[in-house]
Formats: structure tokens, sequence, C-alpha cells
């Protein structure tokens, strides 16, 4: 693993009990890439994520964000350091405001630096602006999916990690979340997906991943990913 990545992940085991759900898991993000992690149900994407963000401890292996070893370190800190999860299922606060869910994405800083970044969010997300004082539980499925995406910006990412962003929304919302991740990639913030919804992740990756059951069994650039007849009829039904 190259030590200047923004995210190295190598021979990372975990396990949930008896059971080892990851196998010597290796991952390299490098800074401005957008980087996909595909596979079915229960491959293990999840579970990577939630280690890489401290949420699980790997048993054996390693997890540098930068030059930083992070295995180990407290989710808090890692999100401190830049590394901003967005999880499966979006958590929004339902009870809070679009406004203070927004605010709880910049949790520990101060006033000013808080109104700042939300101005930055109003001004990318019209729709936030127009719905701030709603509670977070009345938006539909599609606005809540774009709240946890602005929440987890206002942490001011250096490493955006985002868990199934597109489940269970309708087609149209579904295009407009990954035009969403498009721009942000345009940005030059580095992303890290995780995605059933294979063809549309590849369409804005630079490289990507394929799991299966806890380990990587292919890797390479979008162009070769898709240029493998077996990868594509397994997770594009080509």
């Amino acid at each position: 693993m190259v030590s200047d990545a923004a995210l190295s992940v190598d021979d990372v085991h975990v396990r949930y009990g008896d059971a080892e759900v990851l196998r010597g898991v290796k991952v390299q993000v490098n800074f401005r890439e957008t980087i996909t992690v595909i596979g079915a149900n229960g491959a293990g994407k999840t579970t990577l994520l939630k280690t890489i963000s401290g949420l699980l401890r790997p048993v054996r292996g390693t997890v540098m964000f930068g030059r930083e070893l992070i295995h180990g370190k407290p989710a808090y800190k890692i999100r401190q350091m830049g590394l901003i999860h967005v999880p499966e299922g979006r958590g929004i606060l339902r009870n809070l405001s679009v406004h203070e869910n927004l605010l709880m994405g910049a949790f520990g800083e101060g006033k000013k630096e808080k109104m700042k970044r939300i101005e930055s969010i109003y001004d990318r997300f019209e729709i936030l602006k127009e719905r701030k004082n709603q509670s977070g539980g009345s938006l539909s499925g599609g606005q809540q999916q774009v709240l946890a995406i602005a929440r987890g910006l206002m942490g001011n990412p250096r490493c955006f990690m985002l868990d199934e962003p597109s489940l269970g929304l309708a087609p149209i919302m579904i295009s407009q979340v990954f035009g969403i991740l498009k721009s942000l990639k345009e940005t030059g913030i580095t992303q890290l997906l995780v995605e059933q919804n294979a063809k549309q992740a590849l369409d804005i990756a630079d490289r990507a991943y394929v799991m299966e059951v806890g380990r990587i069994v292919a890797e390479g650039t979008t162009e070769r990913i898709l240029s493998d007849g077996k990868i594509v009829e397994a997770y594009l039904g080509i």
C-alpha cells in the first residue's frame, strides 16, 4: 500500500463472533479519486466502511488515513480527522429540523464556522434551504438522502464514504443523488462509495473493487471492470 494515499486498507480481517466477515481485504483510495465497491448483499461492503470509520475493529490488518494508522481509534476521533461516513439508512434525526440536522454535522465547530458551512450547503442544495424549518422525518426518502449527504459535507470531509446512497429511492431521485456525487467528484472531494446500483456507481467512479463473501475478488479501472464479462453478467445483468 502507498503511504501517501488518502486511505489504505491492508490485509484487514473482521469477525462477528465466530464468523469471519472480512478476510484479507486490501483497498486503496488516492486523493481526489472516486472509488466504488460493488457486490451482492452480505458481501461485506457495509462492514468494510464501518471498519474504516472506527465502528468496528479489525482482528488483523491495518487501516491508514493519510500517513496515520487509524484502526483502533474511536469513531469520533476518526471523524474529527476528516473521514466522514454517511451510513446506509441515512440516519436522519427525524424529530430535529433540517437546519438542526445540518448543524449536527459540524458538531464541535465554532458558531462562525458552522454558519459559514451551512450557508455553503444552502447555496448548493436549494431544496434544503426551502425546507430548513421542517422536521427531518417529514422529508421524502430522496430528500432525506440529500440531507444525509449535506450533513456529511458539514463535517468538511477529506475523504467522504457513502453506504448505499441510492437504496430505496425512486429512479428520478437515484439520478439526482448520483448527480450530486458526480458534482462532488468534479470539485475534487475524495470519495469511497458502496453501492448495489453497480452501473450508476461505475459511471462516476475512477476505479472499482468487487467483493464476494468478505474478499476482494476483482479490482481495476472502471473500463477494466466493465470489460470483464463475468462481472458485467453478475452485477449489471447484461
